[in-house]
């Protein structure tokens, strides 16, 4: 076992962890949104307004802050007035990014704005620069916020919504480096110039506009945007990364069966979200060093090979300990950098790549992913703290993550994870003074391979820490080998 020191200064706030840090991502793709969270409304499945009730409440029970749609690369294929008036009367369309399957719009803008309120969390809606039309988005805009006298507004109250609702994030173009229209930086910055003027704010609404940002590792687009936008017509800019275990994108490797030395390459891809979220912010700091545009790494997660037997085009895959794992890993860094990233979501909420949700008929199932959100949820509007230690490696990548947060009540929260698979630590946590009345935590520990399933739901669940030890002014705990621990230390 290795003896770590972890040393926490909670009197040095450094930054706002936003709840947003802690969002998801559903698009029109596979079973995230159809036969995923909405079954309809005639479903034997209960369910409020054709979305499932249990994946209501799982939501609910991890404070989901924000919630991003209708994609992805779906986003600008997509046309909101198919989406909206009477199911049986709206346009059919085949969904040519995912599987070539029909997609009846059943699922439009009501079902959403609806589900993000039933939700209590804040609508993110990715806009269509792609295929669509500067009018169209003005539209969409107009029609979902607007209180006033309008042909939009009133196909809205036709389509039974009287009164506007309140539309926060608002995303223009995704991808448009790629899927979105295979742009180069300049033309996009121009683009979005013209797109973003005529989305207005009514009615009291104000809307924080989010421009499509770079693909991984491309800090050129970075730099263009900068340069060319601003941040009175500019709120943040996105970040796309996906952990690849391969870095093969025709072969990712296996959701559930790997070797270690695959486990520790698909480590050391994540770790990589460190290095990205570090120089691009450099860039950023060096255009608008008083923070006022943020950063939103608003897809990421694990992708691996489809599950035998399904949809390729579906991207459903299984969820284990390791990715449990890379969920701690990228929250922490996410939480650490809090002063320049405002929001991620992760991809995505149900069935589709690293959910938290995993469902199949009537049944639901909870993945590591789910209880890693739930152990880390009290970062959520907390001040990030300094803390540092002097961990070790294992395979050639850091073991330990860690950040640490102090609420208003002024309770202290430490996450960790140790992607060690042999490899057990004693964490002495020194807390320069604080003395906490009370401690309790939990862990997320189980083989690398473990998952849940649909025959054995609780496979991989948190459970109560072992001991905690409590002195003046410092606490120790064990953090065991490939593991997830959350420890609220209260005042």
């Amino acid at each position: 076992m290795k003896d770590i020191i972890l040393n926490i200064d909670p009197q040095k706030r450094k930054s706002h962890i936003n709840p947003e840090i802690y969002g998801h991502f559903s698009e029109h793709l596979g079973r995230c949104i159809y036969n995923g969270m909405f079954v309809g409304e005639n479903s034997e499945i209960p369910n409020t307004g054709g979305v499932r009730n249990d994946v209501i409440a799982t939501l609910k029970h991890i404070r989901i802050p924000v919630l991003r749609w209708p994609g992805g690369c779906f986003a600008d294929e997509y046309h909101w007035k198919d989406g909206i008036g009477k199911k049986e009367s709206r346009r059919k369309m085949i969904n040519t990014n995912w599987g070539g399957v029909v997609e009846d719009n059943s699922f439009g803008t009501h079902e959403f704005m609806d589900l993000c309120e039933k939700l209590e969390c804040e609508p993110y809606i990715s806009g269509n620069l792609g295929s669509g039309t500067v009018q169209e988005l003005s539209e969409w805009v107009e029609y979902i916020t607007f209180d006033g006298v309008s042909p939009m507004t009133e196909e809205r109250r036709r389509n039974g919504r009287e009164k506007p609702w309140k539309l926060k994030y608002l995303g223009i173009g995704n991808e448009s480096w790629g899927c979105g229209g295979s742009m180069r930086p300049e033309y996009y910055c121009d683009l979005y110039r013209q797109y973003q003027t005529f989305c207005r704010n009514y009615s009291g609404n104000e809307l924080f506009k989010i421009a499509c940002g770079p693909n991984s590792d491309d800090y050129d687009w970075t730099e263009t945007l900068m340069t060319n936008l601003n941040e009175w017509n500019t709120k943040a800019i996105s970040l796309h990364y996906y952990t690849v275990p391969t870095g093969d994108w025709s072969h990712k490797g296996s959701a559930t069966e790997f070797s270690d030395e695959e486990y520790y390459s698909t480590i050391t891809k994540t770790l990589h979200m460190e290095e990205l979220v570090t120089k691009h912010s450099e860039i950023m700091d060096k255009h608008d060093p008083e923070h006022k545009i943020g950063l939103i790494v608003d897809e990421w997660g694990c992708w691996y090979d489809v599950e035998p037997g399904t949809n390729p085009g579906f991207l459903y895959q299984q969820n284990t300990m390791r990715d449990a794992i890379i969920a701690a890993i990228n929250l922490n860094i996410f939480n650490e950098h809090s002063d320049r990233v405002i929001m991620s979501n992760i991809a995505q909420v149900v069935n589709v790549l690293q959910a938290v949700i995993l469902t199949e008929g009537e049944k639901m199932i909870l993945t590591p992913t789910y209880h890693v959100f739930d152990l880390y949820k009290d970062h959520q509007n907390s001040e990030l703290v300094e803390s540092s230690l002097q961990g070790f490696e294992t395979n050639g990548v850091p073991a330990i993550t860690k950040s640490v947060s102090v609420d208003v009540k002024g309770n202290l929260l430490i996450t960790m994870s140790n992607c060690s698979l042999t490899e057990s630590a004693k964490i002495s946590a020194n807390l320069c003074g604080f003395a906490p009345a009370k401690a309790e935590g939990q862990i997320l520990c189980a083989d690398k391979q473990a998952h849940n399933t649909f025959d054995e739901p609780e496979n991989v669940i948190p459970k109560e820490i072992g001991e905690i030890e409590i002195n003046s002014d410092s606490v120790s705990f064990e953090l065991p080998a490939c593991s997830v621990v959350s420890v609220k230390l209260y005042k």
